[in-house]
């Protein structure tokens, strides 16, 4: 992969953390404030909303930093180690991790009968693509060991 790409993809990831973690610090307690002074009666889901909102985007924060160690090891060449697997299973469990969160909260917004039917579909949404995410991981995965294998092989032919 070129140097190029390499840094360009850095930049972004650069660029994404920062305005996740504005979003974290700023909006989702701006957000769950207005809206339980909207809906008083929903006042006692502020706190827990916003420790589900911080933890799902921590997640994404911690595929973002997984992503550029991964992106480290390619530029350097050694991305079929064994380290390579740690960091690949890091963004699996974060996966996994922020679809409970979705779920969770659709189970309790619906619990509650809050929700509008447009979020439960979202969140309905939020819950496959983030198994589908974590199964197309898995695969790669497999991939990944399947490459350090034959890389492996050939280096012993070699």
């Amino acid at each position: 992969m070129h140097k190029a790409t390499i840094d360009s993809l850095k930049a972004l990831i650069v660029a994404m953390i920062v305005l996740l973690l504005a979003c974290q610090l700023f909006m989702v307690p701006g957000v769950a404030r207005q809206s339980a002074e909207t809906y008083a009666d929903l006042g006692y889901l502020q706190t827990p909303g916003i420790i589900v909102a911080v933890l799902f985007l921590l997640c994404v924060q911690v595929v973002l930093v997984c992503v550029w160690r991964l992106l480290s090891m390619v530029r350097t060449s050694v991305i079929f180690s064994d380290n390579a697997f740690l960091w690949v299973d890091v963004i699996l469990c974060a996966m996994v991790l922020a679809t409970l969160l979705i779920g969770v909260s659709m189970a309790t917004l619906a619990s509650a009968n809050v929700a509008s039917p447009s979020v439960m579909l979202l969140c309905a949404l939020g819950v496959v693509v983030g198994a589908g995410l974590a199964l197309l991981i898995l695969v790669l995965r497999g991939l990944l060991r399947n490459a350090r294998q034959l890389q492996q092989d050939l280096s012993e032919v070699v």
